[in-house]
């Protein structure tokens, strides 16, 4: 065995043990703050004094990366995984969430030993100057991590193990109303007049949606709560009001044709409020409910992402999980590689055919891949094949360097005795992907032979 791996063996060994070691202390700050579990690693990390190793160093830097290098996705979203040992790593996802959803991460790992995985979720702020503010937390203990939106606004999970574990990853994202929907058999495509409409020939706007039903169908209650005014209004007609404690919001409903609860009285999700008609200056329109929320200090609200139900089922997996964690190559005579995994995103950069790349992740039919340069973006599995068959052989004519990275400089993994013969897997730039009799991958310098 190499010295070098010798050498990263007792370091690794060490690490593990000083973790295990500090895991059990107490400090002042864990006993006067409230840390979240990734606070608390961080802690026990600098407590160990790891934060001063190049691998501690790594670790730390990767989660801070992750808030400024991710990606932006579209909910309902999967994707799988590999988290690497060698390579401390931490995701990104950019999320455009609206108050009134729910947002819903689970995550699920599979690994020979037990890795904690951290679930950070953070608002972006409209500065870019300005750092993320963190909005809610977890790790695999609880396997999920489940978030009320405030405010319509930009959300990015980071997602991060701890040190010196591997395995495999599903990250699911999703998102959900905050509120059941108040007219029985039907859904937000029901919703008729949104909200923003003009009203009274421009001179108002719509504070709600409507939702038609048949006359008489119950209004039920769309949150625990208790009724805080039953009246008659000119606009409104037969209106009840119920106050949403939980969420520090009153919802409104209008146009009813009777109301069947008093002032006062304690209701549960699902009971009804009334009847629907079409009372106040409703009069003229055919039967509905309009349904509004007000919330507190700050007004009349949006009331659809609280009730619209996403019914586009989560994109299936359709890359191949073989690949992950090992090497493709572009098979396409060119292929561009997209900053988000959609056609619709931008384009990062166009490859040529045999390009290699490292494949860290993918979601639906497109590869999360590491390129030589080492970015991560993403590109569509149509366009690649497995970098398992050889390109062509190549015969050394001198002794050669295996390299680990395709850069000028890079640090060798191995020697390759002159006239020895290798197969090629990948071309890029001067650089090839190659493996020599041993099964050993690495790069050679074509310009340094």
């Amino acid at each position: 065995m190499k010295q070098s791996s010798i050498l990263s063996i007792i370091l690794y060994t060490g690490l593990v043990l000083l973790l295990a070691g500090c895991g059990g202390r107490q400090t002042l700050r864990g006993v006067f703050q409230k840390q979240t579990p990734y606070e608390r690693y961080v802690a026990r990390l600098k407590d160990a004094k790891l934060d001063n190793t190049a691998l501690g160093q790594d670790w730390l830097e990767a989660g801070q990366k992750a808030l400024t290098d991710s990606i932006r996705v579209t909910l309902p979203f999967r994707e799988i995984g590999y988290f690497s040992a060698d390579a401390p790593k931490a995701l990104g996802y950019r999320i455009e969430a609206k108050r009134g959803e729910r947002l819903v991460v689970n995550l699920e790992m599979k690994a020979r030993e037990t890795a904690q995985v951290f679930m950070d979720l953070f608002e972006v702020p409209d500065n870019p100057a300005d750092a993320p503010e963190l909005v809610a937390s977890a790790d695999t203990a609880a396997t999920s991590l489940t978030y009320e939106v405030e405010d319509d606004q930009q959300h990015l999970l980071r997602v991060q193990p701890e040190l010196l574990r591997s395995g495999q990853y599903t990250i699911t994202i999703q998102a959900e109303p905050t509120l059941a929907f108040p007219v029985p058999g039907k859904t937000s495509r029901n919703i008729a007049s949104v909200w923003g409409d003009e009203r009274d020939g421009g001179a108002r706007r719509h504070e709600g949606v409507d939702i038609f039903a048949k006359r008489g169908t119950p209004a039920l209650a769309a949150s625990d709560g208790f009724i805080t005014r039953v009246s008659t209004t000119p606009i409104g007609g037969k209106v009840v009001w119920l106050s949403d404690m939980d969420h520090r919001q009153s919802l409104y409903y209008a146009h009813l044709d009777s109301q069947l609860v008093a002032p006062g009285q304690r209701v549960q999700t699902g009971d009804t409020l009334g009847l629907i008609g079409n009372t106040g200056n409703a009069i003229t329109t055919n039967p509905h409910l309009h349904f509004g929320i007000y919330r507190a200090g700050r007004g009349a609200t949006n009331p659809y992402p609280y009730l619209h139900e996403d019914t586009a089922p989560v994109p299936p997996l359709k890359i191949d999980a073989a690949n992950i964690g090992n090497w493709i190559r572009v098979s396409a005579k060119v292929a561009n590689v997209r900053w988000q995994p959609s056609t619709k995103s931008g384009v990062y950069l166009t490859l040529p055919r045999y390009t290699p790349l490292q494949v860290t992740g993918g979601t639906s039919d497109w590869y999360r891949v590491a390129l030589p340069d080492g970015a991560e973006a993403y590109i569509a599995a149509a366009v690649v094949e497995a970098a398992t068959k050889p390109v062509k052989y190549a015969k050394l004519k001198a002794d050669t360097d295996l390299l680990d990275e395709a850069q000028p400089g890079a640090a060798a993994k191995d020697s390759l005795a002159s006239g020895s013969s290798v197969a090629v897997l990948g071309i890029y730039s001067q650089f090839n992907l190659v493996r020599n009799d041993a099964g050993a991958i690495g790069w050679i310098n074509t310009d340094a032979r």
